[in-house]
């Protein structure tokens, strides 16, 4: 006995609209998550040609200070006792001479830099660097 085949797989064309749906939905969250707040602390460091600036091979502990001149170690905000205090003890957890790192805001007046400085050295940290982001060059145009 012969069975009659009637039965098709794809009886009509792809419906393109449930695909749009899902893309325009797709579009709409990116959109959206790219308007969700960062977690951080939102610096603007100077920029510098960091070929010409020095770095260390030795240990470093940061310290940064936002545009409105508030203090954060180890991802809290201090005050200058508590850094003083912070900095002290890991000056002497450490067996090698620390190096101090300034994460400052190009907002930042720079005597307020100079002032960490000079609590870190009452901390026992003599090396005090800071931190800049590279300046963006734009390329060689071509001969």
């Amino acid at each position: 006995m012969k069975f009659p085949r009637n039965a098709k797989l794809l009886r009509s064309p792809f419906d393109i609209a449930p695909f749009a749906a899902v893309f325009f939905l797709l579009v709409i969250f990116v959109m959206l998550g790219a308007l969700m707040p960062v977690p951080g602390l939102s610096l603007n460091l100077p920029a510098a040609d960091n070929t010409q600036l020095p770095g260390t091979d030795k240990p470093t502990v940061a310290v940064a200070i936002d545009a409105g001149g508030r203090l954060y170690y180890s991802n809290q905000m201090v005050t200058e006792d508590t850094l003083t205090n912070q900095l002290r003890q890991a000056m002497n957890a450490s067996k090698i001479p620390l190096t101090l790192v300034i994460q400052a805001d190009q907002a930042v007046p720079n005597g307020q830099v100079i002032h960490v400085a000079l609590l870190a050295q009452q901390a026992g940290i003599h090396n005090c660097l800071l931190a800049t982001q590279p300046r963006i060059v734009s390329a060689p145009t071509p001969p």
